[in-house]
């Protein structure tokens, strides 16, 4: 089932053919065997580093920029069927930090000095970013943020920690939010500052997942020195700054309907292979295809409702734009955790099994049980958090309540 609302035009048909010929000579068999081993919430760095490589040569490495910074210029339907196609081809989700969210983040607050320091490194992969959001004590409650940056000339003195830092220990850069004054609200006083991982007393410390997986870390600041040009946006103005990043981050490709539809297809044809609890195929069982196609309709309602975000014209254009990132990292999130139960349901006795030596680059074994057994169980645990990262569900709800209903 191919998740479009509205029939592709010819331009269209014709750009979703040179996507699938592109994928079909440069995501090598390699690449996509290396790609099906990719456990996590995004794929790991020599994959990333590879793969984008490639997408840079063609031009295509950050779909959703505008030509005038380097990007392919395509409207948000391109964008879409472009990463369909690469989740139907088998091309894993990738970090976005840098295409999604910091360098948006430049385009719309930077100083041109930035913009053309950072956003070509950004494209040619030169520099692979992470996010500092996240702190101890403020997740979700992002203004609760303590990480401190004292001005003391033309540097920030920056102290304190963030965690759950997707690929600090790979990354060469970080962009993060610091407090910089506490006397005012607490969403005021907050700046958004970038530093390269190497600046002397950055320390990152692994967190290792339920799955084994070492993806997430604590980074700790310890009188780190950056640059005040090293400043995006006015200081003490980083809550907007922060506000427009979640919002790309909240409607960016990691927050996509489509994937979850290949997702579901492949669900299927397993489905069709893995025995039921009372003989036969589980693709029979009259329970698992009443979940089946609850899950298929629910995809089907949320990618129409997808589409009319995109069109903003959901109650009116100012509210639709208001609450259209919460609404999709709501759909997205909560749907996707249900795709990812469905998957364990097929793999039945071997989503007990510890496939971690299959798992990544560097895998020294073939999975345990069908070639499909390999990474559902590590994506179903990772996926529990789809609903906190990023602000949580009730966060959004939140957003939404007082958008909508006027609270």
């Amino acid at each position: 089932m191919e998740p479009l609302t509205t029939a592709l035009s010819p331009d269209e048909e014709a750009f979703r053919a040179e996507v699938r010929q592109f994928l079909a000579d440069k995501f090598t068999p390699e690449l996509h065997a290396w790609g099906a081993r990719q456990g996590g919430v995004s794929a790991e760095a020599a994959f990333v580093r590879a793969w984008r490589r490639i997408l840079y040569e063609k031009g295509w490495v950050a779909p959703t920029w505008p030509k005038a910074h380097g990007g392919p210029g395509w409207s948000a339907r391109q964008a879409a069927i472009f990463r369909y196609e690469c989740a139907c081809a088998g091309v894993p989700h990738m970090m976005g930090a840098a295409f999604d969210l910091c360098g948006p983040v430049i385009m719309k607050f930077g100083t041109q000095e930035q913009k053309d320091y950072f956003l070509p490194r950004m494209l040619s992969g030169e520099h692979y970013w992470c996010q500092g959001y996240s702190e101890p004590q403020a997740g979700s409650d992002l203004a609760g943020l303590q990480t401190r940056a004292v001005r003391d000339g033309d540097d920030y003195v920056v102290n304190g920690s963030k965690l759950w830092t997707s690929h600090a220990h790979e990354a060469n850069w970080i962009f993060m939010l610091v407090r910089t004054d506490s006397s005012g609200k607490r969403q005021q006083g907050i700046t958004f500052l970038v530093s390269p991982m190497d600046a002397p007393g950055i320390v990152v410390r692994p967190i290792i997942s339920l799955t084994g997986d070492h993806e997430v870390n604590q980074v700790f600041f310890e009188n780190v020195r950056i640059p005040v040009a090293n400043r995006i946006g006015p200081e003490n103005e980083g809550w907007t700054v922060a506000k427009y990043l979640l919002d790309h981050e909240r409607e960016g490709g990691a927050f996509a309907i489509s994937p979850l539809f290949v997702a579901l297809e492949r669900i299927k044809a397993q489905a069709r292979e893995a025995p039921g609890d009372t003989g036969g195929r589980l693709a029979d069982d009259p329970a698992f295809r009443r979940k089946l196609a609850w899950i298929e309709i629910e995809l089907t309602a949320a990618k129409a409702l997808e589409d009319r975000l995109a069109r903003r014209d959901l109650v009116s254009p100012q509210i639709t734009a208001a609450v259209a990132p919460s609404i999709k990292k709501l759909a997205v999130s909560e749907r996707g955790q249900a795709v990812s139960a469905l998957a364990m349901e097929v793999l039945g006795p071997y989503a007990a099994a510890d496939q971690r030596a299959g798992l990544g680059g560097a895998a020294s074994e073939p999975p345990i049980g069908p070639d499909y057994a390999l990474t559902p169980t590590s994506k179903y645990l990772i996926g529990r958090a789809s609903t906190i990262y990023a602000g949580s569900s009730e966060v959004q709800r939140n957003i939404i309540a007082r958008a909508a209903l006027g609270l």
